[in-house]
């Protein structure tokens, strides 16, 4: 059986950082191969952003210092167990003078149960636009996940608590145990790393590290606005979701342990799948990223 560790109850950063140690192992399949364990989830299957994360940074390790993730696009294929190993494999699909392509699937029990598909840029100079930073409260203003449940008891609401690595704070309200500012369309949720992540060697190993930041915590929360416009909640009677595909674009370098805003809103629902679109700001009002997400919604409500 896996093993599964449960959530702390001090708000540490060390779920993600262990979410994202590879271990190189042979290759099975295609040209190199890294082992990575999913997390503890008070839930039978893991968090997808696990294996986003993890399969970006196997990508990561995969290509010359000199480029960088501009684009991931991903499929959740089958559940994954809690606290086992998943192994990605990498296949290196094209290294050009400007970009580079790879490819990875995630295994797990002899099955495919991930797989992604990825675009390194050689950054180059260029013409600069973005859409602006929406104007919202800041986060010192916001309660946190641990303020608002506080006095709830249960592994769902300690893991909501302190269990993530990242400090988030919705706006206008969460959606753990009601849907707090009603049904809508739209939400923001700030969000920044318990601690201070770790530097690496390099600048560019460093940046690395804060995308997969990125990538690990962007799919917490990237379907609720999909639950508000049905005036769901997570603590809804028969509620189920997955993660089925998702995409992502890293548009500049960021800081994921410094707040960082995160804007979403719900685009399509429809035959108990819904599409979301969310957008990562920093304090700056600099677009980081933006995040595509389908998932599978299912409720007896």
């Amino acid at each position: 059986m896996p093993s599964v560790t449960p959530t702390v109850t001090v708000p540490t950063s060390e779920t993600f950082l262990r979410a994202i140690q590879l271990t190189h192992v042979p290759a099975q399949v295609n040209d190199e191969a890294y082992e990575a364990t999913t997390q503890y989830v008070p839930w039978p299957k893991s968090y997808g952003g696990d294996m986003v994360a993890q399969s970006a940074a196997a990508m990561m390790r995969s290509v010359e210092a000199d480029r960088t993730l501009h684009s991931m696009h991903s499929y959740f294929m089958r559940p994954v167990d809690v606290g086992a190993t998943v192994r990605y494999e990498v296949e290196r699909l094209r290294d050009g003078r400007g970009y580079s392509t790879r490819s990875v699937r995630g295994y797990q029990n002899g099955k495919t149960v991930f797989t992604a598909m990825g675009s390194f840029q050689v950054p180059e100079n260029g013409p600069d636009y973005q859409q602006g930073s929406p104007a919202d409260l800041a986060p010192e203003a916001l309660r946190s996940a641990a303020e608002v449940l506080a006095g709830v008891d249960g592994p769902a609401a300690e893991y909501w608590s302190t269990g993530r690595s990242f400090d988030m704070r919705h706006v206008p309200g969460p959606v753990y145990l009601d849907v707090e500012g009603g049904p809508q369309a739209h939400q923001a949720v700030w969000v920044k790393a318990f601690n201070r992540l770790p530097d690496a060697a390099t600048d560019r190993l460093t940046a690395d590290l804060h995308r997969a930041a990125l990538a690990y915590v962007c799919d917490y929360t990237i379907l609720e606005t999909l639950l508000r416009v049905r005036g769901l909640h997570w603590s809804s009677p028969g509620l189920s979701t997955a993660s089925l595909d998702h995409s992502m674009w890293f548009h500049r370098d960021g800081r994921a342990d410094e707040w960082v805003l995160y804007v979403q809103e719900a685009v399509s629902a429809q035959r108990n799948r819904g599409l979301a679109l969310g957008r990562f700001f920093d304090r700056q009002g600099f677009l980081l990223a933006t995040v595509a997400q389908e998932g599978m919604i299912r409720s007896s409500s």
